[in-house]
């Protein structure tokens, strides 16, 4: 155990202390003072990224750097995933601690449990070993189980985490069973150990492709794409708001890197064989995620199967298995992410007095009653349609070029008629703000802080898009030789 190595993992033990840490002071603090909690949390994301940030982790100028015997890897795409995970956090925060005061649970419990999601969440981005990324998965996944089931008087929240847990612990199942087979294939719980096994040709390389579909089958689940997705619409309708808001946005970017760093890292050989499987995964998920949006009247369930479609999305990133692809897919989950805070943020902006604002009639004439907010939820609508200059847009051309680039342009072509199929139910909800009267005439109320995050949020879907150079640029350099 050398020093190099809690230098490398710094952000990870600061984040891990900070929870314990909370966990202590919150048993002596008044109900008066709680809010104690909440500075304590945003405290620790902030030094979080500056630890991140400042950390000269390799001599080579940024090069990848490992540690605890090469089962924990620091590079650019890690770095970069974990920054725009603590300020999607950050965001989740702000909105969820009005929530969490209106609905009467605000309690140290949020604060600590997503704490502990998040270190997991930076496990499995700093994953080099199976046993890594199954601890990092397992951290996140028990973490987020607990916080689906936070309101202790709600049934369906306790209906919807019990069936997030059941299924959950099947795919955790399928995912360990596939890596097993890895293992007694390869001998080796190390990636790079793997990717070089898996250039040989045999007996061995069937066993693989076994434990690849097991593997697969795992992350199609915690990616929530078809036919994986039956949880999501229940967990999301069911978890209280301030809890689907960080279900929604920040465990996206963990299973991102989770795929990238088995497929790519450890399975980059059997590119052929998991390209076919997640054509087929996208395929399906852009389909059926962007019909059966169209159905609904929930907001949540529709924001849920909207979810699924953009998974699908994400997929089509992968299948080239290139640096640029790969790119693609990165710079689309964290504008995903962005997009999916905002848009839970808005929902609880208008829930009031006890009632989740969960329907669409309850965006009704949002323009007359406050014009900025119906702006930015429109702003975010118009950037998950994919409408040109908003962030969304260019994030859709990035991965259906990559699915053009690894010769699927029968996919791309599906992807972008089915993007247009889409657009309907996002367009919807800006003519129920703009054109629709309002079922209630009260003024939007809310703590300045919500309303100037969630306003940065909004505003980003448009600046995001027209200087979309930089962070692509960054995407980009990412995954530089």
């Amino acid at each position: 155990m050398d020093k190099m190595n809690f230098l490398l993992a710094a952000s990870e033990i600061w984040v891990l202390s900070m929870a314990c840490f909370i966990l202590v002071v919150d048993l002596f603090l008044r109900e008066e003072r709680k809010g104690i909690i909440h500075m304590l949390a945003l405290m620790t994301l902030i030094f979080a990224a500056i630890i991140t940030l400042r950390a000269d982790y390799a001599s080579s100028g940024g090069a990848a750097a490992l540690a605890f015997n090469d089962a924990f890897i620091r590079d650019r795409m890690g770095d970069v995933l974990k920054l725009f995970s603590y300020l999607v956090l950050g965001f989740v925060f702000v909105y969820a601690k009005f929530y969490l005061r209106q609905f009467k649970m605000f309690r140290a419990d949020f604060y600590t449990l997503t704490l502990f999601a998040l270190l997991g969440v930076m496990l499995l981005i700093s994953a080099n070993n199976l046993v890594m990324i199954y601890l990092g998965l397992e951290l996140t996944a028990l973490s987020s189980y607990a916080l689906v089931a936070y309101d202790r008087d709600s049934n369906r929240g306790s209906e919807a985490a019990m069936k997030y847990f059941v299924l959950g612990s099947m795919a955790s199942g399928m995912l360990l069973y596939g890596m097993s087979m890895i293992y007694g294939a390869t001998g080796s719980l190390d990636l790079a150990t793997i990717s070089a096994a898996a250039g040989q040709e045999g007996e061995m390389r069937l066993i693989l492709g076994f434990g690849l579909a097991f593997l697969v089958v795992g992350l199609a689940f915690k990616l929530g794409v078809v036919p994986f997705h039956m949880w999501i619409p229940d967990v999301y309708h069911g978890a209280p708001a301030g809890v689907t808001l960080f279900i929604a946005s920040v465990p996206k970017m963990a299973a991102f890197a989770m795929a990238f760093r088995l497929l790519q890292t450890g399975l980059g050989e059997l590119h052929t064989d998991w390209q076919q499987m997640l054509a087929v995964l996208a395929l399906l998920s852009i389909v059926l995620g962007n019909l059966a949006a169209i159905a609904q009247n929930n907001i949540k369930r529709m924001l849920a199967y909207s979810t699924i479609s953009h998974m699908g999305f994400i997929l089509l990133g992968f299948l080239p298995g290139t640096a640029v692809g790969y790119s693609s897919a990165m710079y689309y989950v964290i504008v995903y992410s962005l997009m999916s805070a905002a848009a839970f943020g808005m929902v609880i902006l208008l829930s009031a007095r006890g009632v989740e604002a969960e329907y669409l009639d309850d965006f009704r004439g949002l323009n007359q009653r406050n014009s900025w907010f119906a702006a930015v939820m429109a702003m975010v609508m118009f950037s998950m349609a994919g409408v040109p200059v908003f962030v969304g847009f260019f994030a859709k051309w990035l991965v259906i070029q990559a699915a053009i680039e690894a010769g699927l342009a029968w996919l791309a072509i599906i992807a972008v008629v089915f993007s247009v199929i889409g657009a309907f139910y996002y367009l919807r909800v800006v003519k129920l703000m703009y054109f629709d009267e309002p079922i209630t005439e009260k003024a939007i109320a809310a703590p300045v802080d919500f309303r100037a995050v969630l306003s940065l949020n909004g505003v980003l879907m448009l600046g995001l898009g027209i200087f979309s150079s930089s962070l692509i640029a960054i995407c980009m350099r990412a995954f530089a030789a």
